[in-house]
């Protein structure tokens, strides 16, 4: 029954050596291992013990995911301070929920669609790192440090960043995290509680060090995973981010959605006491959870073509999952289900485990390619394949058609026994689309130059690389689908080759627009071209991309489909706490890394009274101190440079500890800027006086 069924209609994700998802099937179909090992320097700069380094059971290597301490704090409205105080890996999530939405053809931040955020991160390093340095952050205590980097408010800022009004809850199952909030986010579809709902999971370890392989430990001492191997001797660690939208199967059909796979069911069970120690993984109640998501999903086991597994390459957790997947589907022909894990090639990404997984098995339904396993030359021995259908290939191979959907499986079970199991199906082909258009309308925007020059690069790419894709559902999602920014581009085009010429163009610059620069024998030809509607298409396109480059909202001219497009191109900077303390101050250009020293910061002249310019001037630096902007003018907004009223309790402390007078919140909201507070100040002072 469909009205069961929740379609993916976005995606995003980031891996260790992938940063998005065409590199991350690339690694995967081609067998690629991008785990490595880190360098000397790196552990050094990380902070590593160099004792510890030359202990011959430290493991180097580690799935790193590149520049992980980099975001656009500018474009999500972070102060710098807040920039660096986040947690990466809430800045790598918040990242991927806004590309996730724009591959879907929502605009995050305007949308009037309810939607849920679930998702989940492992363990923080990064909080420790904050706190060994909170002198350097005045104002900082441990509310705001919860805010900035507790595992609580990691989905919470995503709806106040992206506006997102539906249920949003943070998921913590250690490594089935991001499996069971695809679960808990399907849930929410069913029972009505949002129109769509984004779900997955981070982990990124800053800084990235090694660890010890201690006897017993579940990490390989060599840092190779061998999942299902004769040699199999434990896991290798990685970083990983990905973010999945979901939406009611039937309402992504009548809405035109572009949809990547349907999740026919899932389910989440705990193994209870049922299993050796509290660390150990059960086979009744894995069984459980496989039989209960097949059983949601309305599906015989003999129809799922592939599973991707858990497969963390351990000693005991791989036999007890191939013995869960054995008595959950039964017999079957020899090798008819195929096994396979993505751990081997990035590593174990912790609580977003599940959703690596995920990912993984909708780009290979995509492209009907089953993945092939690395590290994988001989059976484990303890595993009893022969009592089962499935097979470990190390080969990709053809997905093959028989006769109904290519169907797979999706496992994630977390240290403490949280399991989760997902059913997933191939999309069905769209219905066709509407005839043709004479014209189409391009739209772009940014919030930079950069940023839109890279922007229209990407999409001549793409338009390139994806002729399958109707040039009409591209201008259409480029329309509907995307947050209107104050840089600007637009372009009337008639065909493919047109679209990459004007994309590429280089007379074409932000401020003068293509559509604006067409050759008058080319803009004759316009006029006179007439569309299947019987309209004038140049010309009521110009209208619009006329009321586009003025800064207004368009409608698009008539309903077609959305599709995946190139997601926005962000401008990141490194932000980060670093281990010791800076020796020499930023060059003014950049944001400081950290807040200044105590020392530096502005104090009370001698003098017995303050100079109107010397107050504004002071509250000025105090402005930039807390919120760690290299300098702010008098007349900028407090709320606008990124601060809000937690950093304004700080800013506040230190107003009164500098003037020795005593603000209110209301005193210094009533006008935010050096300038408006400085007035206030005066005023005090006068009055004392």
């Amino acid at each position: 029954m469909t009205d069961t069924h929740i379609a993916v209609v976005g995606m995003a994700g980031r891996f260790a050596g992938t940063p998005d998802l065409d590199a991350y099937w690339q690694a995967v179909s081609t067998g690629t291992t991008v785990v490595r090992e880190l360098t000397t320097d790196e552990l050094l700069a990380a902070g590593e013990d160099p004792a510890l380094l030359a202990d011959p059971a430290y493991v180097r290597r580690y799935g790193k995911l590149d520049r992980a301490e980099w975001f656009d704090a500018e474009f999500f409205g972070y102060a710098p301070v807040d920039a660096v105080l986040s947690d990466p890996q809430h800045r790598v999530f918040l990242e991927t929920c806004w590309q996730a939405m724009e591959d879907a053809g929502y605009p995050p931040s305007a949308t009037d669609a309810v939607v849920g955020v679930y998702g989940g991160c492992g363990q923080s390093r990064y909080w420790s790192l904050v706190g060994r340095h909170r002198d350097r952050f005045p104002g900082l205590d441990d509310v705001r440090l919860a805010m900035v980097a507790g595992a609580d408010h990691l989905c919470l800022r995503v709806s106040h960043k992206l506006g997102l009004t539906g249920p949003s809850m943070t998921v913590l199952s250690t490594c089935s995290t991001a499996l069971v909030a695809v679960h808990q986010a399907c849930q929410a579809l069913l029972f009505g509680d949002c129109d769509m709902a984004l779900a997955g999971g981070v982990s990124v370890r800053v800084p990235a060090r090694g660890a010890v392989a201690r006897a017993g430990s579940v990490l390989s001492p060599d840092g190779v995973c061998r999942a299902f191997d004769a040699k199999a001797n434990g896991t290798v660690f990685g970083d990983g981010a990905g973010v999945v939208l979901l939406k009611r199967y039937a309402d992504a059909v009548d809405d035109g959605d572009h949809i990547h796979a349907v999740i026919r069911g899932s389910a989440v069970n705990n193994d209870g006491s049922d299993r050796v120690g509290y660390g150990a993984p059960g086979v009744s109640g894995q069984a459980k959870v496989i039989r209960s998501a097949l059983a949601a999903a309305e599906v015989a086991p003999e129809t799922v073509d592939y599973v991707e597994s858990h497969g963390t390459g351990t000693q005991v957790g791989d036999p007890i999952e191939v013995a869960a997947l054995t008595r959950a589907f039964g017999g079957g022909a020899a090798g008819s289900t195929v096994l396979g894990t993505v751990k081997p090639n990035i590593g174990h990404t912790d609580a977003a485990a599940g959703i690596a997984g995920l990912l993984k098995v909708i780009l290979a339904l995509r492209h009907r390619v089953l993945p092939p396993s690395v590290n994988f030359e001989q059976p484990n021995p303890a595993i009893d394949f022969a009592a089962g259908p499935f097979e470990v290939r190390t080969e990709a191979a053809p997905w093959p058609e028989r006769g109904r959907p290519r169907r797979a499986g999706v496992s994630s079970f977390g240290i403490g026994a949280t399991n989760a199991h997902v059913v997933v199906e191939e999309a069905p082909s769209p219905e066709p689309a509407g005839p043709p258009r004479t014209h189409r309308l391009l739209v772009l925007s940014a919030t930079t130059v950069p940023a839109l020059r890279q922007m229209r690069a990407e999409l001549a790419a793409h338009l390139t690389a994806h002729p399958e894709q109707s040039l009409d559902d591209v201008a259409y999602t480029l329309q509907v689908g995307r947050v209107g920014f104050p840089h600007r581009w637009c372009a009337v085009v008639t065909d493919r080759a047109d679209a990459v010429r004007a994309l590429t163009a280089e007379d074409a610059g932000p401020d003068h627009p293509a559509h604006e620069r067409f050759a008058p024998d080319r803009q004759a030809h316009d006029r006179q071209a007439h569309d299947h509607s019987g309209g004038t298409a140049a010309d009521e396109l110009h209208r619009l991309g006329e009321q586009w480059m003025a800064g207004e909202a368009i409608r698009p001219v008539e309903r077609r489909r959305r599709v995946p497009l190139p997601t926005y191109p962000f401008q990141r900077r490194r932000h980060i706490v670093e281990s010791a303390a800076p020796t020499a101050a930023p060059p003014a250009a950049a944001p400081p890394a950290a807040a200044p020293p105590p020392a530096a910061r502005p104090v009370a002249p001698v003098a017995s009274s303050w100079q109107p310019a010397e107050i504004v001037e002071t509250v000025a630096l105090l402005f930039a101190e807390v919120l760690q902007q290299p300098e702010v003018d008098a007349d900028d907004d407090f709320f606008a440079l990124g601060g809000d009223s937690l950093i304004a309790v700080g800013l506040i402390a230190r107003i009164d500890e500098t003037f020795d007078v005593s603000l209110t919140p209301e005193e210094v909201f009533s006008d935010p800027t050096p300038a408006g507070v400085a007035t206030v100040i005066g005023e005090l002072l006068k009055g004392e006086q």
